[in-house]
């Protein structure tokens, strides 16, 4: 359990921008203390000329078929804008949670007595 409160405090601190698929993800990190949030809206192009002045960032889409399919688009185009992915956090919750869905990220922590419910 402390571990993952580490997690989460290092989430809250990251100065890294993440990206999210929708507005519940979106509301989730938000809830969790992460700053620096951008909610993928399409088109692909669009996101991938707004954030590609950043050197490095946070890519975190669902664990389903389409958010490991944008993921890999996502990522791609950055890299080869010489974007660098940080999978830190990704890995981390989906080889140490049971979340497959980042909306679902904030009720995890809370039903685990890691956060207050309406943090």
């Amino acid at each position: 359990m402390l571990f993952m409160k580490d997690f989460l405090n290092e989430l809250a601190a990251s100065e890294l921008l993440f990206i999210v698929e929708g507005k519940n993800d979106f509301l989730s990190l938000k809830k969790l203390g992460v700053k620096r949030i951008m909610q993928y809206n399409g088109p692909l192009y669009r996101l991938i000329e707004k954030v590609s002045n950043n050197k490095k960032i946070v890519i975190l889409t669902d664990l389903d078929k389409e958010g490991r399919k944008l993921y890999g688009q996502i990522a791609k185009g950055l890299s080869e804008r010489g974007v660098i992915i940080d999978n830190y956090f990704r890995e981390y919750i989906f080889k140490n949670t049971k979340v497959r869905q980042i909306e679902g990220l904030h009720s995890y922590f809370a039903r685990r007595g890691l956060i207050p419910p309406e943090f």
